[in-house]
């Protein structure tokens, strides 16, 4: 899947890619024992209440979505088991066409659009796989087949990706596709230029990876003399580039960086600063910390944990975006991580 689908996104009323009526096949009835429940996103499993709710209902059921090729069910779970305990022989079904991977994209589509929701890990885990599946799928995109936020999908795709292969361009909802950093293009533009001065614009966007106004633009700097890359996108991609390398440096080893943030005086000698200081040490856990305190919830108490957890990430991470935004207004530097 690539732009053709994530035009999809555009061209069909934002359904999603992959949820097409031309995806599926016409109204069927097939035998129940033939189904398996095994391509549905809900990681923690059908709710027995919501299947009884299902069966008990006088109201015709809709047909549950089935991969062809498989014979999984990724679109009514809950419908089957409904079936099931109804003593149904057989049940309503349109086939989906595509492949795996697009069928899971359609099933976390339809899970996050009707029915039951999915659960926020659910939704979670199901951007993880997407992101690995679709890498050149836009943050957007994947948050809207998800029903997570872009900032949330950018988490994922950063833990997902840390330590592997990452594509340069993203393909947006509008189904077109651009590079994560345009001087990337504006620099390949430079190159071709060079070897073919005579390249035609439109010739010349389509090998670099980026818009014609852009290539026009560089053509026209190099005929100054100037860099093919204006000099505040540069400065940009620097800061980008020192941010990405301290969050690698933040990821490796946390604790130097504790102890180098505890001798420095203007953090010590503050009332302020000592409260700082004593708040991050608490969140410097190595793994085995990390793995002992995880054993040691409780069932009962493990939704409320895991809101707390998730509410203190979330104030943290305003506590950083304030911090960057107070850096940028007294410092009149962009924000570090701000993407060129």
């Amino acid at each position: 899947m690539g732009e053709s689908e994530a035009a999809g996104l555009r061209g069909r009323g934002n359904h999603g890619p992959g949820s097409a009526d031309e995806l599926l096949s016409p109204l069927t009835r097939v035998p129940v024992e033939s189904l398996q429940d095994l391509g549905s996103p809900r990681t923690e499993g059908v709710s027995p209440e919501h299947v009884r709710l299902l069966a008990e209902s006088e109201s015709p059921l809709p047909p549950i979505v089935v991969h062809r090729s498989t014979m999984c069910v990724i679109d009514g779970a809950h419908r089957l088991h409904a079936a099931r305990l109804s003593g149904e022989r057989d049940i309503d079904v349109r086939f989906f066409e595509g492949s795996e991977r697009d069928a899971f994209v359609f099933a976390v589509r339809a899970n996050t659009m009707h029915g039951l929701p999915l659960t926020f890990a659910e939704r979670e885990a199901a951007a993880e796989r997407i992101v690995a599946t679709h890498q050149d799928w836009s943050d957007r995109v994947i948050a809207s087949v998800t029903g997570l936020s872009a900032r949330t999908v950018a988490g994922v795709r950063a833990r997902s990706t840390e330590h592997g292969p990452q594509s340069n361009t993203r393909v947006g909802i509008d189904g077109r596709s651009r590079p994560l950093d345009a001087s990337v293009g504006r620099l390949r533009a430079w190159e071709i230029i060079r070897e073919h001065p005579h390249v035609s614009l439109r010739e010349l966007a389509r090998r670099s990876g980026v818009s014609v106004s852009t290539v026009r633009d560089v053509r026209k700097r190099l005929e100054r003399g100037e860099h093919p890359v204006p000099e505040k996108a540069r400065a940009q991609r620097d800061v980008s580039a020192a941010g990405r390398d301290h969050q690698r440096l933040v990821s490796d080893d946390p604790e130097a960086l504790l102890r180098e943030l505890t001798r420095d005086p203007s953090l010590r000698f503050k009332e302020g600063g000592r409260a700082l200081l004593r708040r991050l040490v608490t969140l410097c856990l190595t793994p085995v910390e990390r793995d002992a305190m995880v054993g040691a919830v409780p069932p009962h108490r493990a939704p409320l944990v895991v809101d707390l957890a998730r509410a203190a990430a979330g104030m943290w991470l305003d506590f950083a975006a304030e911090v960057e935004r107070q850096r940028g207004t007294n410092e009149g530097e962009p924000p570090l991580g701000q993407n060129a």
